[in-house]
């Protein structure tokens, strides 16, 4: 046994225990994951919860390509744009809650379509039943772009098992910093309109339901 195919076999042991599948698509040569991390909250305060997996096989060997994601939708938004079929990827409506509004899931299929158009600059995710969280500070690749820097907000209703999903535009990484650290004081106000561009379009597509609910979590 070669040296990744006992990599991904140890990869595989941990499905279902530690890492939850909550969408996979299997091609030919090539399988994509978008997996719920249960071991997140036992690390650093706020660290993302998703991992995106993208494993390719050649030969009877197997290369592993993965980044930690604080939301799903922008988990199977990078596999996406690695090749994962764009219909292909949809959350398990069993495993995750549904989007409380049409302003969610038109960011949601915005975020999939334009998720090379951003870089990550800072996350945090509170996993706490009474205030469940997760604000992500975005930079625009484009330097031209309106609103340069960007603050996405996905708030979970435990009562309802749903999720809301809000963007605001911010002139400075400093700005959109300091809202989510207001947000994670629970201080921050509401958040600024993103500036809009001379042409703005809704992308098509579909992302499903965000915040899993896989089994044994606890909050």
């Amino acid at each position: 046994m070669t040296a990744d195919e006992a990599a991904y076999r140890d990869f595989t042991d941990t499905l279902g225990d530690e890492l939850v599948p909550l969408a996979q698509h299997h091609a030919d040569a090539e399988i994509f994951y978008v997996l719920f991390d249960r071991t997140a909250t036992l690390g650093p305060p706020g660290a993302p919860q998703f991992l995106a997996v993208h494993l390719k096989r050649d030969k009877g060997s197997y290369t592993v390509d993965l980044a930690a994601l604080p939301l799903a939708v922008m988990a199977q938004s990078w596999l996406i744009h690695r090749g994962c079929p764009r219909d292909a990827i949809g959350l398990s409506p069993e495993l995750c809650a549904l989007p409380a509004d049409e302003t969610t899931r038109w960011l949601e299929r915005r975020l999939v379509g334009e998720g090379d158009h951003f870089a990550i600059v800072s996350s945090y995710t509170r996993d706490d039943w009474a205030d469940a969280f997760t604000v992500v500070a975005l930079r625009a690749m484009d330097q031209l772009a309106p609103s340069p820097f960007r603050v996405v907000v996905e708030e979970f209703d435990t009562d309802a098992w749903t999720y809301t999903l809000r963007e605001g535009g911010f002139d400075t990484a400093d700005e959109a910093l300091q809202w989510c650290d207001g947000r994670i004081d629970g201080k921050a106000g509401p958040l600024p309109p993103v500036r809009p561009a001379a042409a703005a379009g809704r992308p098509a597509g579909v992302a499903k339901a965000a915040f899993p609910r896989p089994p044994g979590r606890t909050r």
